[in-house]
């Protein structure tokens, strides 16, 4: 045993000197000596990789498989505009201006939502609207300054099951259209026509409601139901200033305003029905073009329904101005209540043609009823670049009224590489008819409101980063007898993250 681990010992030594011997390097000057060897090349900077599809905005995982994450997404759309204004209009106190190049900032706003588990859902919407150097700030029509950063939407969800989930807190599920419930991140067109939200920032909050809803799929049948609180409204109304005063008698004119004592829940609905692929439902809005990566082909129909929310005086009220008519107008002048009853039925195709070209259409179209009491038009400008309260300022058109409303919008994607291989076309055009009760020439006769839009979406990076140029031609009321059609054309940029 003792002879073995000697021999174990000797046979290792040996070994290890013959090892040692095979690395030794040869005697300096060995003319055999083999010559140095060369560098190893730098490794080759590595190609560039093509971008990645964009994905869902940033997300963070709070557990392993990913059922509990927060997730933020963030947009701005900016504008540089030349408008024609509305007759009339002022740029400044005292200072006419009938067309102008300006800028400002149409929408910058922020999503942030978070999932508990599969059955539990909380996001947050927020941001600013509407701001240029003339209005959209701390007091909207006559400052442009430090505008209003505020809460879009404040929800909480639960899931009940996969056909239902219940949610509440200031909320976008509304009735009456796909537009009504539409992202402002996919817009075919550059803008939503507002005529979309006949009741924004009177009885809502820029197109949101305090309450509660209910939503879900049951095979390619969505709803959407809610019951919500109608906001007290903004507007400076009393029953006297539903007359015209002369010599100190008040006379009713007969046209419908907001009532400023509604007290009553305002119920909404959308149900649509989708013949081809279904649609993502996790949150409130609606895609307005998937750019040829969805074949959907929808038709919905929706409501609005507020009790008493619209109030008017006769032409037949006539009442003496007095002192105490003038303190107390709600308590001494009579007037007449009206439900406001809002329909929409409407149809959404957006579908591939070419899977080489990658070419893609989409069409949209919806077909509005509103009663919303005699003979009442409401006139609206986005982003108006007019100074100051006059209804007709600007950019203004009939944006909602007592009558029938029709819109259409139709986009087709250009085949790839029509603008080299980093950007896609995708031109557009629009119109929208409206015809108002209160709407009337001199003599009586119901005028129709027209306004075409044609464009095109310069794609960068789909509607992640794109560019939008949109001309309009509007109609411009001051003289309702001879009605004008004024040009707006826009450049729009657009980046969501």
């Amino acid at each position: 045993m003792q002879f073995s681990r000697y021999a174990l010992t000797i046979t290792a030594l040996l070994a290890a000197e013959a090892v040692s011997a095979q690395v030794q390097p040869p005697p300096v000057g060995n003319p055999t000596s083999p010559p140095p060897a060369a560098p190893a090349p730098a490794p080759a900077p590595a190609a560039p990789t093509k971008s990645a599809p964009y994905g869902g905005g940033l997300k963070m995982n709070l557990s392993p498989d990913g059922s509990k994450y927060v997730r933020i997404l963030l947009w701005t759309q900016v504008y540089a505009r030349y408008t024609e204004n509305n007759t009339g209009t002022l740029r400044a106190p005292n200072t006419p201006k009938e067309s102008q190049v300006d800028f400002g900032i149409r929408r910058s706003r922020m999503v942030v939502m978070a999932q508990l588990n599969p059955r539990f859902l909380v996001y947050t919407h927020l941001g600013i609207n509407n701001q240029n150097a003339v209005s959209g700030g701390v007091a909207p029509t006559t400052d442009g300054k430090k505008p209003q950063f505020f809460i879009h939407e404040a929800v909480t969800e639960y899931k009940v099951n996969k056909y239902l989930s219940l949610g509440a807190g200031l909320h976008y599920y509304n009735g009456i259209s796909r537009l009504t419930n539409a992202s402002t991140t996919s817009i075919l067109t550059m803008d939503l026509p507002l005529t979309n939200f006949p009741t924004i920032e009177n009885t809502d909050q820029f197109a949101r409601w305090l309450g509660v809803f209910a939503k879900g799929r049951v095979g390619k049948f969505d709803y959407r139901v809610s019951m919500s609180d109608a906001f007290l409204t903004n507007l400076a109304s009393t029953p006297l200033a539903l007359g015209t005063t002369a010599a100190g008698v008040s006379t009713g004119t007969g046209v419908a305003a907001y009532n400023p004592q509604n007290t009553s829940h305002v119920y909404q609905g959308y149900f649509s029905y989708n013949f081809l692929e279904s649609e993502a439902n996790l949150l409130p809005y609606t895609q307005g073009s998937y750019l040829g990566t969805k074949r959907v082909f929808s038709v919905g129909a929706g409501f609005l329904y507020n009790k008493d929310a619209m109030y008017s005086r006769s032409t037949s009220s006539s009442v003496a101005v007095t002192p105490a008519v003038t303190a107390d107008p709600f308590g001494t002048i009579g007037t007449t209540k009206h439900d406001m009853t809002l329909f929409g039925v409407d149809a959404f195709y957006d579908v591939p043609l070419d899977t080489t070209s990658r070419t893609a259409i989409t069409l949209y179209g919806v077909y509005y009823n509103f009663n919303m009491g005699p003979n009442y038009v409401r006139f609206v400008g986005a982003e108006n670049p007019g100074y100051g309260t006059s209804a007709l300022r600007g950019n203004a058109v009939p944006q909602s009224g007592t009558g029938g409303s029709f819109y259409f919008q139709g986009g087709f994607l250009l085949p790839k590489n029509t603008l080299g291989p980093k950007a896609r076309l995708q031109p557009y055009v629009a119109y929208l008819r409206s015809n108002y009760e209160g709407l009337r020439d001199s003599g009586g006769n119901q005028v129709g409101t027209n306004v075409f839009d044609g464009g095109v979406n310069v794609l960068l990076d789909g509607h992640n980063a794109k560019v939008t140029l949109n001309y309009r031609a509007r109609p411009d009321f001051t003289n309702v007898n001879d009605v004008k059609y004024r040009p707006e054309v826009t450049l729009q940029t657009q980046v969501f993250l």
